[in-house]
């Protein structure tokens, strides 16, 4: 199977999800509610991204096993909602104004620097270092870091971000760091990484 298949399935389900753990735990809280509409609508985001313009690192061949672990450690993220539903936590609406400023600067960093990069490469190769990407290399990372700080956030609970620091050092840093190392070898590497940071805005 392509690896995007476990992938799109848990972000479509998600909103299922949540919605059937209200129901299980007859919790419809507004937190519950917005975080519905917060974590629903970001995978239905993401299936309409697929279809647009799609990640080419999603398109590789996979083993079922392989599709089947992707899924299963996926479902980390359902972990949040979880602790939200069953201890019906409660939130500021402070943090939770917060949260929902969050996800949608995240979401627009996220979808816009992604369909930057398909549509860019889509007509030449080479480095981009231009709009999103101009003075941040990793526009799309810092956009689905703080889309899921927002998922955690609302939830009122320590344990998602324990989950998210889990996967930001041990994946994403990771990538970003292998991500510089293949940009290196275009001849104006030098010159981006001094007037870009790796995943923040370099404003100043």
């Amino acid at each position: 199977m392509k690896l995007k298949y476990p992938i799109n399935a848990h972000k479509g389900l998600t909103g299922l999800v949540v919605l059937l753990g209200m129901w299980y735990f007859d919790n419809f809280s507004w937190e519950a509610w917005v975080y519905l509409a917060l974590h629903g609508s970001y995978g239905v985001l993401w299936l309409l991204k697929d279809r647009l313009f799609p990640d080419r690192q999603w398109e590789q061949d996979v083993s079922l096993a392989y599709g089947i672990f992707v899924f299963v450690f996926l479902g980390l993220y359902w972990v949040g909602p979880y602790w939200l539903l069953s201890q019906r936590l409660t939130v500021s609406l402070p943090i939770l104004a917060l949260a929902i400023s969050l996800n949608i600067i995240g979401v627009f960093l996220h979808f816009a620097s992604d369909a930057q990069k398909y549509f860019t490469r889509k007509y030449r190769t080479g480095l981009i270092d231009e709009g999103f990407f101009r003075l941040n290399r990793n526009p799309n990372y810092l956009g689905e870091m703080l889309i899921y700080g927002s998922f955690a956030m609302a939830t009122g609970h320590y344990v998602p971000w324990l989950i998210l620091a889990f996967i930001w050092s041990g994946l994403f840093l990771p990538n970003m760091w292998k991500k510089d190392k293949s940009l290196s070898r275009y001849p104006e590497w030098r010159t981006y990484q001094k007037n870009s940071w790796l995943f923040l805005p370099k404003l100043f």
